[in-house]
């Protein structure tokens, strides 16, 4: 886990996200416990009300359910319900604005698919 957190986003919003990578990364399992909200406020020097109200927010979504007086824990099927809020995500936030700016630059489609090979392979040669 990193302790810094973007300026341009709310903190709650970056925990929300913090715990959900650790989930789609399989480093919390289905229905393994999280760290509490007195831990992730330790770890990240925040308050307590925002590291609730980003927890909360995944309580919302059904991601992770609380187990009175014990603890929060993940839900069944949340890597997949994450995954999809994602993929979804996805095209609007990254595709959408990338095809923008090729059509302002007169890229073709092959050219932006020749771009976009090469990215991944340098994406592939890191791991």
């Amino acid at each position: 886990m990193s302790k810094s957190f973007d300026q341009k986003k709310p903190i709650f919003i970056q925990i929300k996200e913090l715990i959900a990578d650790q989930i789609i990364n399989n480093q919390l399992k289905e229905h393994e416990q999280i760290p509490s909200t007195n831990q992730l406020v330790q770890y990240y020097k925040v308050n307590h009300l925002t590291v609730a109200k980003g927890i909360n927010l995944l309580v919302e979504d059904e991601i992770i359910y609380k187990k009175r007086g014990v603890g929060m824990f993940v839900s069944e099927g949340a890597k997949e319900k994450l995954m999809l809020q994602r993929r979804k995500g996805f095209a609007e936030e990254f595709v959408l604005p990338m095809l923008e700016e090729a059509k302002k630059l007169q890229l073709s489609n092959s050219e932006i698919l020749k771009v976009i090979e090469e990215l991944k392979g340098r994406v592939n040669d890191e791991y």
